[in-house]
């Protein structure tokens, strides 16, 4: 049968993109499938322009810690207006970046919403498209939970969008996304209520790090409020009227309310029904160690799928996919020691198991290296700043199978960190490593 593609891709952000770009090389008919913006969440609304807001928010308290330094007080404010500005500037730039990159690779991109007819066959608009193979590469988007009066709040996707720096923000859920923006808005100027239901926020992530975090946001004046959520949303002569229930029971005043609870697959109205792909409950693509689904022809990746949803990860399985799919060279992507950050301010990070996971796979060989100190930044400062880094190792050769960290250059530590934990360093050959003195970094090398 002749078909119009080779291979169809459904989804322009970073794993589509890689699976195109990679498809490409095979020098076969591709197409791209994209309703929004190219680049997809992570940098439409998502890392991208979270990490430059990050940025924005590290001058503000720069500022707080120079006069240490012996410099003179100054009194800046951020232009709100100018500083989404250039943001949005910036995307632009990279979706330009990224529609010549499919230009010259001479991969087609088609604008609009796909919707399967069969397993070959999609329909976009009124135009009929077929493919020999599919990969689906939808992201995911935020879920709004049903609270009486959600539509006074936003999600993560309007925070980029705001007319005005909010100077009252509450936000409802303490994973990773609220408790970045809690922290970045704080060090803008807003005055942040951060909230969550669990006993502490950014439930998943190891323990210390946990603590860590929710102590240092604290310490800088934002609001948290564990075990508590929202029951009702209005709109009231003081601005948005959250009434709270749980271990706070009370009625907060807040000028904007982020809701950032959680995310689903954006696998809805696709007509995933009329293939043999299996879709759960909630969304979620079934897959196999290949990212193909139950539908032979049909691979998923990224976010739409169970997996882990990092962008680095949707690019390694868009490239594995067409090497698997279209070179017949099966690979597969490994999800073992992944590390992964919050770009709050203290930075955390994590790479391979937490002492809890570690504990309970290995048992009693398991043995924790920890320490806590101040930062040599903050040695001239009374700010009580603390980084915290932890070794988790195994066996009785001290085998490091994790490793957490909360301060400066958390994330960039814990990537350099992850090749040595894959390549199955133990304890001792990281203290016979010669470390650079002072460096934050040199803690990792000498816990004792």
């Amino acid at each position: 049968m002749s078909y119009h593609y080779e291979l169809l891709i459904i989804g322009a952000g970073s794993g589509g993109l890689a699976a195109a770009k990679r498809a490409a090389a095979y020098d076969i008919n591709v197409a791209v499938v994209e309703k929004e913006s190219l680049g997809g969440t992570c940098v439409n609304r998502g890392c991208i322009p979270k990490k430059l807001m990050v940025y924005a928010a590290d001058f503000a308290l720069q500022d707080q810690l120079a006069t240490s330094y012996g410099w003179s007080e100054c009194q800046r404010q951020i232009n709100w207006s100018q500083f989404l500005s250039k943001i949005h500037h910036h995307i632009d730039k990279l979706n330009q970046s990224y529609l010549q990159t499919l230009e010259e690779a001479g991969i087609d991109l088609i604008r609009g919403q796909a919707k399967f007819v069969d397993a070959h066959t999609i329909t976009v608009s009124d135009r009929q498209i077929t493919a020999n193979k599919i990969i689906i590469a939808v992201g995911g988007h935020p879920i709004v939970p049903n609270i009486p009066g959600k539509e006074h709040g936003i999600t993560s996707r309007e925070m980029f969008h705001l007319q005005e720096l909010p100077k009252r923000l509450a936000i409802i859920g303490g994973g990773y996304i609220g408790v970045e923006f809690a922290s970045m808005m704080d060090a803008l100027g807003s005055e942040v209520t951060l909230m969550d239901v669990e006993e502490s926020i950014l439930p998943g992530f190891d323990h210390d790090i946990r603590m860590s975090v929710q102590r240092a946001l604290s310490q800088r004046g934002i609001r948290i409020l564990t075990q508590t959520t929202a029951k009702e949303i209005s709109q009231g002569s003081d601005g948005i009227q959250l009434s709270l229930s749980g271990d706070y029971q009370e009625t907060l005043n807040a000028d904007t309310v982020l809701i950032a609870t959680s995310r689903a697959p954006n696998t809805k109205d696709m007509g995933l029904e009329n293939t043999e792909v299996n879709v759960s409950e909630k969304g979620v693509i079934e897959v196999d160690e290949y990212s193909r689904t139950t539908q032979d022809t049909i691979f998923a990746i990224g976010d739409c799928t169970n997996r882990i949803p990092l962008t680095p990860v949707a690019i390694a399985e868009g490239q594995a996919v067409v090497d698997t799919a279209i070179g017949n060279q099966p690979q597969s992507v490994n999800y073992d020691d992944v590390p992964s950050a919050v770009f709050t301010r203290p930075e955390a990070a994590t790479v391979g198991m937490t002492q809890s996971k570690a504990q309970k796979k290995f048992g009693d060989s398991v043995r924790c290296y920890r320490t806590e100190f101040k930062p040599m930044l903050y040695s001239l400062s009374e700010q009580d700043e603390k980084a915290m880094i932890k070794l988790i190792a195994e066996g009785e050769n001290q085998r490091i199978v994790g490793a957490q960290m909360v301060g400066e250059h958390a994330a960039d530590i814990m990537q350099t960190l992850a090749v040595a934990i894959r390549q199955g360093v133990n304890k001792q050959e990281l203290d016979a490593t010669i470390c650079i003195h002072p460096t934050i970094g040199e803690e990792v090398l000498t816990l004792e």
